[in-house]
Parts: structure tokens; C-alpha cells; sequence
């Protein structure tokens, strides 16, 4: 069972949120409220919001939490203007689980709804576990949040890529991101 304080919070973030307009965010990076605290809430390796040990089922509250999540050097939180409560997040806050052609431009949308177009603010990085040569593709949602690139996009982007130099190249917004030394 919830305690008081979880259950202000939850509700306080709950009503903060559903005043962002449209799909946008509020601009949390503003925000700098007195009270902070903590509140059992994690995104998931695999990009499940829990609290309390349950799954936030309704895509709609995960959404609405999801516009007011900021990371600070300590860590994540979820901002209002007044309560910044922190939260426990496995890898990264998002997932990129689709992948879009606009033109020459590569447009992710997110498990929470994002949509992101790479380029030169919003790059594709990928860095490889340097024991299992395994990649871990990302790409930058907005501020300092960023998405993990679902292993199906990746493939989609392998795909698409083109070898230069001996490694693959997609290109996107202008730039030009590396996903790794072709094998």
C-alpha cells in the first residue's frame, strides 16, 4: 500500500503533467522547486514504468510523466513547479522503437510517443561493449534525455547504412553518424 507522500506526489506529477499542451513538455528546465524527495517509481531496462513494484499500465499517466522527467547530476526526476521527486532509471528513460523516412531524414519515434529527428542536435550514438563487441545505439530525445535504440530499429538502420572508410555510415539532418566498424 502507498504511503501518504507517494500517493501526493504521484497525484501532484499526475496533475502538473496533463497542463503540458498537445504532445509538448513543459519547460521543466526551468522549474527549480524547494521541496524534493523521492518516489518509487523506475523505468526499466526494457522501458516498463513501475511503482511500487507494479507496471504503470495506463500509456497515457506514463506519457504525462514522461514530459516532466528531467536529469540532473544526481540523477533522474520528475519535475513540477513545485516538487521535484526523483525517480530510479536501468539504462536509459526511453526506448526508439520505430523508424521513419522523411527525405533524407531519419525520424525515431519513442515508446512514450517522442518523435526525434537525428541531426546535429539530436545525434545517433553507438558505443560498443568492449568485452561482448556488442553495440548499445542510442539517440538524443531533448535537454540531456536520451532513447535506447530498439535492436529491430538498429537493424533497420544497418540496412540502411552505407560503408566508408570501413565503417557503416547513415546519414541524417546534414550529418553523418557512425554505427560501428564493419565486421
Amino acid at each position: 500500500m502507498a504511503d501518504e507522500a507517494s500517493k501526493t506526489g504521484l497525484n501532484a506529477l499526475a496533475q502538473a503533467a496533463k497542463q503540458a499542451p498537445g504532445r509538448g513538455v513543459p519547460p521543466v528546465h526551468l522549474w527549480n522547486p524547494r521541496h524534493c524527495g523521492e518516489i518509487d517509481i523506475v523505468i526499466r531496462r526494457d522501458g516498463v514504468w513501475m511503482h511500487e513494484g507494479s507496471p504503470i499500465g495506463r500509456k497515457e499517466l506514463v506519457r504525462l510523466f514522461s514530459t516532466v522527467l528531467r536529469k540532473d547530476p544526481d540523477g533522474y526526476h520528475l519535475v513540477t513547479p513545485v516538487e521535484k521527486m526523483k525517480i530510479r532509471v536501468e539504462d536509459l528513460p526511453f526506448r526508439a522503437v520505430a523508424l521513419g523516412r522523411e527525405g533524407d531524414d531519419l525520424i525515431f519515434t519513442t515508446d512514450v510517443g517522442d518523435e526525434v529527428r537525428a541531426g546535429p542536435d539530436d545525434a545517433i550514438v553507438v558505443e560498443t561493449d568492449p568485452v561482448t563487441g556488442e553495440p548499445a545505439p542510442r539517440i538524443h530525445v531533448r535537454r540531456d534525455l536520451w532513447a535506447r535504440i530498439a535492436r529491430p530499429v538498429f537493424y533497420e538502420l544497418v540496412e540502411l547504412a552505407e560503408e566508408v572508410d570501413g565503417r557503416l555510415i547513415v546519414r541524417s539532418g546534414g550529418q553523418a553518424f557512425s554505427l560501428g566498424a564493419v565486421a
